[in-house]
């Protein structure tokens, strides 16, 4: 019995020592970190609170980045779930050659994050790109996507957007699932086709849908690529994303204890959001296992 736990222990020791490597030792590090100034080349001197009291009061930057953020999120997660719904509920029809479109359409979220595709729509929406190319087929002007700040966080919203496949495969497998006999007893009682999705469809997949709205709200707080890659927080600070603020925090001007304090702000604006989340969940989502309506 011992022989097979070690051995069970051997299996798993990878996962446990990248546990507390890369993942406990850094939260706790950071944590320590903010409350001191340290610079990378001299040891970390502790001063208290100072960090995150400038933050609250002083920092006229991090209010930016902590509103760009929020604006961000807002515009992104509701249009990527929408968009990925609307896509899963049309692969979900049993089509010839329906399995390459379902591919095809889950690609995206693979290339998406990488530097290649961020230079590449970078290319696309420039004065001179391709999106412009296109437009001035119908007689319109450049149009400056990246000097206008709405456009320009816009243009990163959408590469955002882009990405759909995973969600979209979660809510094809979501769709899959919803009991025919469901459908069958709306089409008695005389429901149309959107009737059915608004009244059967949504209520059944609500599980998968609060799933998707949690894993997307805390992966675009984090988002970092795009807008660095594409606008670098520009113009005007208009798409500075609170990630942003911490690497060039970090890594610019070699302030770590401030950027720990700023990662720990991160933490805790996506942990209220969950939770505000969370909280609300009950008042829309609903579980198969729910008796009479009732939210779980």
């Amino acid at each position: 019995m011992n022989e097979n736990k070690l051995l069970g222990l051997a299996w798993i020791s990878p996962y446990i020592i990248g546990l507390f490597v890369f993942t406990l030792f850094p939260f706790v590090s950071s944590f320590l970190l903010s409350f001191t100034e340290y610079d990378l080349m001299t040891p970390p001197t502790f001063n208290g609170i100072e960090n995150y009291r400038y933050m609250l009061t002083d920092d006229t930057l991090f209010w930016k980045s902590v509103a760009v953020t929020i604006t961000y999120v807002f515009l992104t997660v509701p249009l990527k779930l929408a968009f990925a719904l609307g896509v899963a509920f049309v692969l979900n029809f049993k089509l010839r050659g329906i399995g390459f479109f379902r591919t095809a359409f889950y690609i995206p979220s693979i290339l998406g994050s990488s530097i290649a595709i961020a230079v590449l729509w970078r290319a696309l929406f420039s004065i001179d790109g391709l999106l412009n190319s296109f437009l001035s087929l119908f007689g319109t002007t450049p149009i400056n996507w990246f000097g206008e700040p709405p456009l320009a966080l816009l243009s990163v919203t959408l590469l955002q957007v882009w990405q759909f496949g995973s969600s979209m495969v979660i809510f094809l497998a979501a769709l899959q699932n919803v009991p025919q006999s469901q459908y069958e007893a709306a089409m008695i009682d005389g429901a149309t086709r959107w009737q059915m999705f608004t009244k059967v469809t949504i209520p059944l997949i609500t599980p998968v849908i609060f799933f998707n709205f949690i894993m997307q709200t805390t992966n675009t707080f984090q988002e970092f690529t795009a807008p660095y890659v594409i606008t670098d927080g520009g113009p005007t600070y208009y798409t500075y994303l609170f990630s942003l603020y911490i690497y060039d925090t970090a890594f610019k001007y070699f302030d770590i204890g401030y950027a720990a304090a700023l990662a720990w702000a991160l933490f805790i604006l996506v942990a209220l959001f969950a939770c505000c989340l969370f909280k609300s969940s009950k008042y829309w989502v609903f579980y198969s296992a729910d008796k009479g309506g009732k939210n779980g």
